[in-house]
């Protein structure tokens, strides 16, 4: 007979499908959320991305997990107030203590019945401990083709992202 504790224990190391930390977060856009002309605000849109990525990072690492990067963003149609911002989050791809995540962002109004494409987002978030050091996270697994695509993208992102900070770094000197 098997002790409860042994058949209860998840190995926290063994890799995951990106399913298992898939996360959808839906606000309403209030006045608070918007400029003086209605429309979202680009800093809380930024913020609601970094929230909906944290969320797939812990999921994910099940660990803490801090932002250390968000990639390029373009605001590709306008959010009114009364608008329903629905933000999807998935792990693109794990390195040895980082991950990218990928937030896509639609609107939704219920008044003209449509549904646009937003924005999408790259963050890269790492994982640590309670003492903010890094931890290892689990592979990842994709298993769709859409997932397979995000996985090899993300590694071509990371060695941009790497000779950028080189270059950066070269010219800073």
């Amino acid at each position: 007979m098997t002790d409860a504790s042994e058949t209860d224990h998840h190995d926290l190391t063994l890799p995951r499908p990106v399913r298992d930390s898939q996360s959808e977060m839906t606000e309403i856009v209030l006045p608070n959320d918007a400029n003086p002309l209605g429309s979202l605000l680009g800093g809380r849109l930024m913020h609601w991305i970094d929230v909906a990525g944290a969320m797939a990072a812990h999921r994910h690492s099940r660990s803490y997990a801090l932002t250390a990067s968000i990639d390029h963003m373009d605001f590709l149609v306008p959010v009114q107030v009364g608008d329903i911002v629905i933000l999807r989050s998935s792990v693109n791809r794990v390195f040895r203590t980082s991950m990218e995540i990928g937030v896509k962002v639609w609107v939704e109004s219920y008044i003209h019945d449509t549904c646009q494409h937003v924005s999408s987002a790259y963050l890269t978030f790492v994982a640590v401990d309670r003492e903010k050091h890094r931890v290892p996270v689990p592979a990842v697994i994709p298993e769709t083709d859409a997932e397979k695509r995000r996985y090899e993208d993300a590694g071509r992102r990371r060695e941009i992202r790497r000779s950028e900070a080189e270059r950066r770094r070269r010219h800073s000197v």
